[in-house]
C-alpha cells in the first residue's frame, strides 16, 4: 500500500457573495476531486489546537502527525532547518519577510501593503537581503536567503519575543506591529532606509511591480526536536513542496525532501513536476509516503484574489491529483489519497484561522458509495469530525 498527502495550503475558506455564496473550493470546478469523494470518506478535520496560533506551522505539524502542543517551537526554526543553518541551542530564529511598506509616511507610520513583495524572485531577494547583510550583520545577528520573500535571521543569545505576522496586518499602519525589541525595530526601520531605493526596488516599481523595501521579523523560536517520521509510522516518507517550512519540517522528521525545478509557492508554480515526482517516488523509488505541499491557494487568500484563489484550486484538481491517481492506477498499484488543506485563509481576511477544514480521504482497494461533492459544507454535512489534527495520519495509515 502507498500512501498520499495532496495538501492545499489555505484552501479552505468562508462562502463569497461573489461567488454566488459559495466557498472558492466549492464554486471551483474541481471534477477530479468531486468524483474521488463520491467514493472515498469526506468530514472535517481540526488541525489547530485550542489557544495555539491557526499557522501553516503549527497545521502542518499536526497533519503530518506531531502534536503541535509537544513539538512546536516557532515557525523559523524549522525554515531555517530547510535552508541548512547551524542553529545552536542557545539560537533563536525568526522569518524575515521582505515585505512591501507604503513609502510616503514616516516609518511607524507606514501601511503594510504586500507580505510577500509581488512573490518576488529569489535572485531578486538575495541579492536585496545581502544588501541589508552587509550592513546590519554582526556577530550577534545572522542573515541567511531562504525562497522567494521568506528568509531568515537567526539572533544568538537571543530571546523568543512575540512579533506579528505581516500577513496578520495587511492594510494597517504598522507602529503599533512593530517588534517591542528596541534592536530587531531599528534593524526593521534601517532595512527600508537600505532598500528603499535599491536599483532592484526601482527596477520593479518600474515594471508596475510591488517593491521590496523593508524586512519584517516574525515567528521567534528555538532549534526544534521532531522524532523520526519513519520510526514513528515506519513509512519512508518524502516531502514535495517549494516552501522551506515545509522543507525544514522534513529534515526535523529525518524525511527527505524531492526540489523540482520551477516549483515556487506561487499561483504559477510545477504543478505538474510536483505529480510526476510524487509518482516516481512511489512507483520507481521506494518511497511508501509522499506529502505534496501546494501553497498557491494560501498565497492567493492572503492577496485577496477570489479569481485567483479559484484557479489554484482548480490548477490543484487538474494538474496534481488527476495526474498523480492516473499514474498510480495505470501501475496497478494499491493506495490511499488525503486531499486537504492545512487551515482556512479566507478572503474576507486575508490570513490563517483556527476552523476545521474540510479531508477527502480514498482508498483505491475499497472505494465507497456516496453522493458528496469535495467542499467544506459538505465535509461538514457528513458528520464525520477528528477533533485531534495529529490523529489523522495514523488515521490514513492505518484505516
Amino acid at each position: 500500500m502507498k500512501y498520499i498527502v495532496v495538501l492545499g495550503d489555505g484552501m479552505a475558506d468562508e462562502p463569497i457573495d461573489q461567488l454566488g455564496g459559495k466557498t472558492p473550493l466549492a464554486y471551483a470546478k474541481t471534477p477530479v476531486m468531486d468524483a474521488l469523494a463520491k467514493v472515498s470518506e469526506i468530514g472535517m478535520l481540526h488541525t489547530i489546537p485550542q489557544g495555539m496560533s491557526p499557522g501553516s506551522d503549527t497545521a502542518n505539524l499536526s497533519v503530518m502527525g506531531y502534536d503541535p502542543k509537544e513539538y512546536y517551537t516557532g515557525r523559523s526554526p524549522l525554515e531555517a532547518l530547510s535552508i541548512g543553518v547551524p542553529m545552536q541551542a542557545t539560537d533563536v530564529a525568526l522569518r524575515c519577510n521582505l515585505v512591501t511598506l507604503s513609502e510616503e509616511e514616516p516609518y511607524e507610520e507606514k501601511t503594510i501593503i504586500d507580505h510577500s513583495s509581488g512573490e518576488i524572485s529569489t535572485e531578486d531577494s538575495a541579492v536585496l537581503l545581502n544588501a541589508v547583510r552587509e550592513a546590519l550583520e554582526d556577530e550577534r545577528y545572522k542573515f541567511y536567503v531562504g525562497t522567494s520573500y521568506r528568509h531568515c535571521l537567526i539572533w544568538n543569545q537571543g530571546n523568543v519575543v512575540a512579533l506579528t505576522p505581516p500577513h496578520d496586518v495587511l492594510g494597517q499602519v504598522i507602529g503599533k506591529h512593530l517588534p517591542e525589541d528596541r534592536v530587531l525595530a531599528e534593524m526593521q526601520k534601517k532595512s527600508y532606509e537600505i532598500l528603499v531605493n535599491h536599483p532592484i526596488n526601482i527596477e520593479r516599481q518600474k515594471q508596475g511591480k510591488n517593491p521590496a523595501n523593508s524586512c519584517w521579523f516574525w515567528g521567534a523560536g528555538t532549534k526544534p526536536a521532531l522524532s523520526s517520521f519513519e520510526e514513528k509510522f515506519h513509512k519512508k516518507g518524502v516531502m514535495i513542496s517549494a516552501v522551506d517550512l515545509l522543507k525544514g519540517i522534513a529534515v526535523g522528521a529525518e524525511m527527505d525532501n524531492i526540489t523540482v525545478e520551477g516549483a515556487n509557492g506561487g499561483l504559477h508554480t510545477n504543478y505538474e513536476g510536483k505529480a510526476q515526482a510524487a509518482a516516481d517516488a512511489l512507483l520507481k523509488d521506494g518511497y511508501d509516503f509522499v506529502y505534496i505541499h501546494v501553497e498557491a491557494p494560501d498565497e492567493m487568500g492572503h492577496q485577496g484574489s477570489v479569481e485567483k484563489k479559484v484557479q489554484a484550486i482548480e490548477f490543484l484538481d487538474e494538474r496534481v491529483i488527476k495526474y498523480v491517481k492516473e499514474q498510480m492506477d495505470a501501475a496497478g498499484a494499491d493506495y490511499r489519497m488525503l486531499v486537504l488543506p492545512d487551515h482556512p485563509t479566507p478572503i474576507c481576511v486575508r490570513t490563517h484561522t483556527s476552523d476545521p477544514v474540510p479531508y477527502l480521504l480514498y482508498d483505491s482497494t475499497a472505494p465507497g458509495n456516496e453522493t458528496w461533492n469535495y467542499n467544506e459544507a459538505e465535509a461538514k454535512d457528513s458528520g464525520n469530525d477528528i477533533a485531534k489534527g495529529h490523529l489523522m495520519m495514523e488515521y490514513l495509515f492505518s484505516k
